[in-house]
């Protein structure tokens, strides 16, 4: 099982962003139960105290998506905890508990005394391998962080067609941005797609094993 920890950067002078968080989240969740996303939303992000928020995710790579969803949203720290859960789950992750809740909390406290382009931490039951994990994660998530909006516009369109059942083509992606494939080819160059759709397996099969671990 997987807890999410996501607390806001400087909210002293950037207000509370809580709110944005959890209605994006909605769409995050919403995406991942779809027929074509990997489920496994036990928990759905909630408040749970201040401007920290919490979810409780049994899917790896739902847990890897709602991260990188949190690195591209911008302004937040997010401790990704590994291990069991007590079951059964209560209806509010502020009353569960566990070893990866305890994580999360530890991997949260990393990420907040870091000042990195993403402020992301992991931490399982082995130090070596939630490093390793971590190192992935952290190379992902700056794809994610320096995607341009065009590169983001192309890739959406991309994960809209494909979560509809359909198979995305660059030719369908540059007649509904009225732009020409030569135009998508480059955006999705530049916007590091194909090599991020190739290292999410495996961040999530090591997520995965940091779990079983």
């Amino acid at each position: 099982m997987f807890v999410l920890t996501v607390d806001q950067q400087r909210s002293t002078t950037r207000g509370d962003r809580v709110p944005e968080l959890l209605a994006a989240s909605e769409r995050w969740v919403g995406r991942l139960s779809g027929p074509q996303g990997p489920g496994g939303v036990e928990l759905p992000f909630e408040r749970t105290v201040g401007d920290e928020v919490q979810a409780v995710v049994s899917s790896p790579a739902a847990a890897l998506a709602l991260t990188l969803e949190v690195v591209r949203l911008g302004g937040w720290r997010t401790g990704l905890g590994a291990g069991e859960v007590h079951v059964p789950l209560p209806d509010h992750s502020r009353e569960a508990s566990g070893p990866a809740f305890v994580r999360a909390r530890a991997a949260i406290d990393r990420a907040k005394r870091r000042s990195s382009a993403v402020p992301v931490a992991v931490q399982g039951a082995d130090d070596h391998a939630s490093a390793d994990v971590e190192a992935l994660v952290h190379l992902l998530g700056a794809v994610v962080e320096r995607r341009s909006a065009a590169g983001w516009e192309v890739v959406d369109l991309l994960v809209e067609i494909e979560q509809s059942g359909a198979e995305p083509t660059q030719r369908e992606v540059a007649r509904s941005l009225g732009v020409s494939e030569q135009a998508v080819s480059q955006r999705l160059r530049a916007a590091l797609w194909s090599e991020e759709r190739a290292a999410r397996p495996l961040a999530a099969r090591l997520l995965g094993e940091l779990d079983a671990g």
